[in-house]
């Protein structure tokens, strides 16, 4: 764990951000057309966050004008994408969580990461079938999803910051098969081969064009490449997704309606989001309320952990530079050098 945490966190918090350009390239780049499309609303998972989440445990909005997004990036592993990881593990989970924050005026944004093996307090929820998960101590972040689902996530990160979630977004990685697809494959450049063990992949150095199974086997594959680990895996999905952002870009999609359909169509699929944001307009918009925002200039910080003194594998919120940090976002102000520091780094 230590060695994980030391080494840089850049690709991390790079593959975050480009989960979420992914999907605002993609809903702005076709939303033009859209809603000539009107009936790929039915496409689109929706949470009704307000029905789920009683009013009076939410915080109250600060700013009205200001945005506050939970972006969940989920890994369904049932099903076809089972055999990927050689084994079939009911449910999903979320290993991939960023509250984004869009102050009045929405020229910045910045995203705060929250480590999978976080330990929190769990508050009680209801699932997705309205039952009644009561509240735990000293759960890992990632676990809430997998137990109760995206709405129980929300409520979570609610009660972590202090801080109102104004939309959710999930985005299905799996979903991307079909938007590679659609897009009629992504190229790849290999700088060593991949050797497809345990199921994965088999590619010579080199360049290669995948069409949606190889790339979502290629995003999947962990043990055939590199050092074999998770952050190994991690990277390959960055080198992935940058890959299908500049595929979307150079591809003239608003001028062929056809592959503007299948593109739409394969988008509407890979998302689940909350109820407000659950139609095509309503996404679009959205988009178009993000151009603004330069990703170059997106400030990205990973939430201030410090080592379980129990669990060394696992890490707490780190007091008081979280607070600092949640403190900064609720009020708009700059976040400060204090509350950027984990003391997790020093191992």
């Amino acid at each position: 764990m230590t060695d994980k945490l030391t080494r840089p966190r850049r690709r991390r918090r790079l593959l975050r951000i480009v989960l979420l350009l992914a999907a605002v390239v993609i809903l702005g780049t076709a939303g033009a057309g859209w809603w000539t499309y009107s009936h790929l609303d039915g496409n689109i998972d929706s949470v009704d966050l307000d029905q789920a989440i009683e009013a009076d445990s939410r915080p109250p909005k600060v700013a009205p004008l200001a945005r506050n997004i939970l972006v969940l990036g989920s890994d369904s592993r049932a099903g076809a994408n089972a055999e990927l990881d050689h084994g079939d593990v009911g449910g999903a989970r979320s290993d991939t969580a960023m509250l984004v924050h869009i102050p009045e005026g929405r020229a910045r944004a910045t995203a705060v990461s929250i480590p999978r093996d976080t330990l929190i307090t769990r508050p009680e929820c209801k699932d997705g079938e309205g039952r009644s998960v009561p509240s735990a101590q000293r759960v890992m972040f990632n676990s809430v999803y997998t137990l109760a689902g995206p709405a129980c996530v929300v409520k979570t990160v609610e009660l972590l910051s202090g801080i109102r979630v104004d939309h959710f977004v999930e985005v299905d990685f799996a979903g991307f098969k079909g938007l590679v697809d659609a897009l009629g494959g992504v190229t790849v450049t290999l700088d060593k081969p991949m050797t497809g063990a345990k199921g994965g992949l088999r590619l010579d150095a080199g360049t290669h064009r995948l069409d949606g199974t190889d790339a979502l086997t290629f995003v999947r594959t962990r043990y055939g490449y590199g050092d074999g680990s998770d952050l190994g895996r991690i990277g390959l999905q960055q080198q992935f997704l940058m890959a299908m952002l500049s595929e979307i870009k150079k591809q003239d999609v608003l001028g062929n309606p056809a592959r503007l359909y299948r593109l739409a169509d394969a988008g509407t699929k890979a998302l689940t989001t909350d109820s407000d944001l659950a139609s095509l307009s309503a996404l679009s918009e959205f988009a178009r309320s993000m151009q603004g925002v330069d990703p170059a200039t997106m400030e990205t910080v990973m939430l201030p952990v410090a080592y379980d003194k129990v669990d060394r594998n696992r890490v707490v919120v780190a007091q008081p530079q979280a607070d600092q940090l949640w403190e900064a976002l609720r009020t708009d102000r700059k976040i400060p050098a204090s509350a950027k520091d984990s003391p997790a780094k020093a191992g």
